[in-house]
């Protein structure tokens, strides 16, 4: 197998993210962390920079968003098998908009199933003042040309 020649990867679009946005996700993943949705918690206890008694928005919905971001340009026909190596930079607030980038890292031949490959890409993300805001690892499972998933050759 070899590097894809499209490396590096930037999201075709932005994704502006919102207080809703935030703290529905908070909710749903049952974090208990104030920070995320409690304004008058985050005006009192953490007033000064970076933070300025803003919510700051869940770390995981980042990572989130900017790998859905990069689907189309980098997994859309593979299935995740897992996610490396994660750095949040800087916080993000509502009101940012979310970039993604990513660059092909390591292609090889899946050791447990013939006809696929297994590929890592170092994602990043940016706001919209260009400040990397999280860096991770993806590493999915693609089909080789010619193979379906049951892995078995097309005719």
């Amino acid at each position: 197998m070899q590097r894809s020649p499209e490396s590096p990867f930037k999201s075709k679009v932005g994704r502006t993210i919102t207080d809703v946005d935030n703290i529905w996700f908070t909710l749903l993943t049952n974090n208990s962390n104030q920070i995320h949705f409690n304004k008058d918690y985050t005006e009192k206890y953490f007033p000064g920079e970076p933070f300025k008694g803003r919510l700051v928005v869940n770390g995981f919905l980042t990572l989130a968003i900017v790998a859905g971001l990069l689907v189309e340009q980098t997994s859309q026909n593979s299935f995740m098998l897992g996610i490396e190596n994660v750095k949040f930079l800087n916080p993000v607030f509502a009101g940012d908009t979310i970039y993604g980038e990513a660059e092909v890292i390591e292609v090889r031949e899946s050791k447990s199933r013939a006809g696929f490959g297994i590929v890592k890409i170092r994602t990043w993300g940016y706001n919209q003042r260009g400040e990397k805001v999280v860096e991770f690892d993806r590493v999915f499972m693609v089909r080789k040309r010619g193979v379906s998933w049951t892995g078995e050759k097309k005719t």
